[in-house]
């Protein structure tokens, strides 16, 4: 018998048991916004432990940022 995975993130999870009631347009766009800053801060979070791990300096990223870096898939 095959198992099912679950569907549903344990954060959307996590969100449907938050907001099981309803919420006005305007809460929804504030909610939005929250939601969009926590995934952003979390990014920048990120990429400052990456630069400090490999301790990169700005000509290191002006390189980067000159330098197709992408690879072909095929």
């Amino acid at each position: 018998m095959e198992v099912l995975k679950q569907p549903l993130s344990n954060v959307q999870l996590e969100l449907l048991k938050t907001f099981s009631h309803q919420l006005s347009e305007s809460e929804i766009l504030e909610l939005r916004k929250i939601l969009a800053q926590f995934f952003a801060q979390r990014a920048i979070q990120l990429a400052n432990e990456a630069w400090d791990k490999k301790e990169w300096t700005d000509e290191d990223v002006d390189r980067m940022l000159e330098t197709k870096m992408r690879k072909k898939s095929n």
